[in-house]
């Protein structure tokens, strides 16, 4: 599926994806995926519903839903490059994201953000209502333990948490 506005285009069609340029924006100028390894990021755009953004044929912004297109999305790697943000990119690719006719009816949606709260709270998503009963398992060490358990550096993989 393919969604034009002016000279920007949101495709849903993987052979298009600069993967490449999405590695690199998440395992560099990411907060939560820093030093992603690039096999990793290619088997999470195998698996998920992709969403490429483009101006012209240069990929500019990225979203991506796992899913089961019945009851659950999580939506996940949100970024516009930060050449391009201010123009209302986050807030398009996010509509077209959410009106996905293969998203509809969904019970449930979910997502993690640090500092775009506001951007997703115009598409209805809130802090849960029973935060209590939502578990999670994070690793936020996970690529550096693999850094060093290949040799390539890093430490112990201990956190100080």
């Amino acid at each position: 599926m393919e969604w034009r506005r002016g000279n920007f285009t949101v495709s849903t069609d993987k052979s298009l994806l600069d993967r490449e340029a999405i590695h690199r924006f998440l395992s560099v100028d990411s907060y939560w995926a820093r030093g992603i390894p690039r096999d990793v990021v290619d088997r999470s755009i195998d698996n998920a519903l992709c969403f490429g953004l483009y101006e012209g044929v240069r990929q500019v912004g990225f979203a991506r839903a796992v899913t089961d297109f019945a009851t659950f999305a999580y939506v996940g790697d949100v970024f516009v490059l930060p050449s391009h943000r201010g123009r209302g990119l986050s807030k398009w690719l996010m509509e077209i994201v959410m009106a996905h006719p293969r998203l509809q009816g969904l019970r449930r949606w979910s997502l993690a953000t640090r500092d775009a709260h506001s951007l997703y709270e115009r598409f209805g998503f809130r802090t849960p209502a029973h935060p209590e009963r939502l578990m999670e398992i994070v690793d936020f060490e996970i690529y550096r333990k693999g850094e060093a358990a290949e040799g390539k550096g890093g430490d112990s993989g201990r956190s100080g948490a």
